[in-house]
């Protein structure tokens, strides 16, 4: 008997999921609190890797709908020093595993690619709870109320659907990212289009950091890295752009003008990302009608892994639910059995990405992890 399958969130893992569900004949409904697909940005860019993001986008059937998305030579990296010396470029040949693409563009192949009203939008989720016989209520905050024999948490770091299955919450890793954007940057910003390159930016201390990158088009979208507590953050006016920019920037000072332009010339005001994660290792125990996908499961600190591992659970999750049509309980027993460790490693690599990039030995020990790599047959 197939499962009436609940999914909240619409996210990369939510919308995955239901889509290699319908590719293997399986329907399910996808609730999503944002009142539409434009309610608000989609992010920025990112490197679909070939081992576990590009499959999901395999067994979702949407390969050359990818593929159309793909923006050229945007793997080139570079590691330029505070005063914008560059200690490590490589060129973008084609042949890397992680092309980028636009995160919005990529939602937008899989909303396109499922039956019309798979998607409920202006959904936003007020409870659930167990109902019995491994079945769930969904209330919605409009007073709606939805019964699921398949409840799938895709919600996020935040997670209504967690609290079923796991005591645990995000706790702040101590470091914020602050986001910024250049437009035009050819013609209106042209030492930070010059500094960035075709690709992306590391411009690193201990503790700190400018990353930036390039998305469509000549657009700059920058994350900035602060180790900072929340309060550190809170105490600045961010509905005050300019007096934002001139906080952050001061973090930098001395720093190359062309780096610091990244900050001070923003298009837009500059909005704090604080960085939250769960326990590296998060797991529950197997509890009837319900799982997780992605960050509402695995959520750590951003190490270009997110995504990919969204997509992937979903994908993995939508097999395993189609090759046990008759049980339910084994598909999410056979999925969570691989996620778990699956999901450990990533966080605990990406622990270890972090310390390279804003340790004490930066950017010495990110350079030789690059060398490293080149040199290796």
């Amino acid at each position: 008997m197939t499962p009436d399958v609940t999914i909240i969130g619409a996210g990369l893992a939510g919308l995955t999921l239901a889509r290699v569900l319908h590719v293997h004949g399986i329907p399910a409904t996808v609730y999503e609190a944002e009142a539409s697909p434009m309610a608000r940005a989609q992010g920025g860019m990112l490197d679909i890797h070939d081992y576990n993001g590009q499959l999901a986008l395999r067994a979702a059937g949407l390969t050359d709908e990818f593929r159309s998305l793909v923006l050229e030579g945007r793997q080139a990296t570079r590691i330029l020093d505070r005063d914008g010396t560059v200690l490590f470029e490589e060129a973008d040949d084609g042949t890397g595993g992680r092309p980028e693409v636009q995160r919005g563009e990529l939602r937008r192949i899989l909303l396109d690619s499922l039956p019309a009203g798979t998607v409920r939008w202006g959904h936003k989720v007020s409870g659930v709870r167990p109902v019995g016989g491994g079945r769930h209520e969904v209330a919605f905050a409009d007073g709606t109320v939805v019964v699921t024999s398949l409840l799938v948490g895709a919600d996020g770091a935040w997670s209504r659907v967690r609290p079923l299955l796991s005591d645990a919450v995000p706790e702040y890793t101590g470091r914020s990212f602050v986001e910024t954007y250049l437009f035009d940057s050819d013609t209106r910003h042209p030492a930070a289009s010059k500094a960035v390159g075709g690709g992306s930016l590391f411009a690193l201390a201990p503790g700190k950091g400018i990353q930036a990158h390039r998305e469509r088009g000549d657009t700059l979208h920058t994350y900035v890295a602060l180790t900072e507590p929340r309060d550190w953050f809170a105490a600045i006016d961010f509905t005050d752009a300019t007096a934002a920019a001139a906080r952050i920037s001061r973090e930098f000072d001395g720093w190359a003008p062309e780096l610091t332009a990244l900050i001070t010339d923003s298009d837009t005001p500059l909005v704090p990302r604080p960085l939250y994660a769960l326990p590296i290792g998060h797991r529950w125990d197997r509890v009837p009608g319900v799982t997780l996908l992605g960050d509402a499961a695995h959520l750590a600190a951003p190490n270009g892994e997110g995504a990919n591992l969204a997509m992937y659970d979903g994908a993995e999750l939508g097999r395993a639910l189609a090759a046990h049509p008759g049980d339910t309980e084994a598909a999410l027993a056979e999925y969570e059995q691989a996620m778990f460790p699956r999901g450990a490693e990533a966080a605990a690599e990406g622990a270890q990405l972090h310390e390279l990039l804003f340790g004490a030995d930066t950017p010495h020990g990110l350079l030789d992890v690059f060398t490293e790599d080149e040199h290796t047959p």
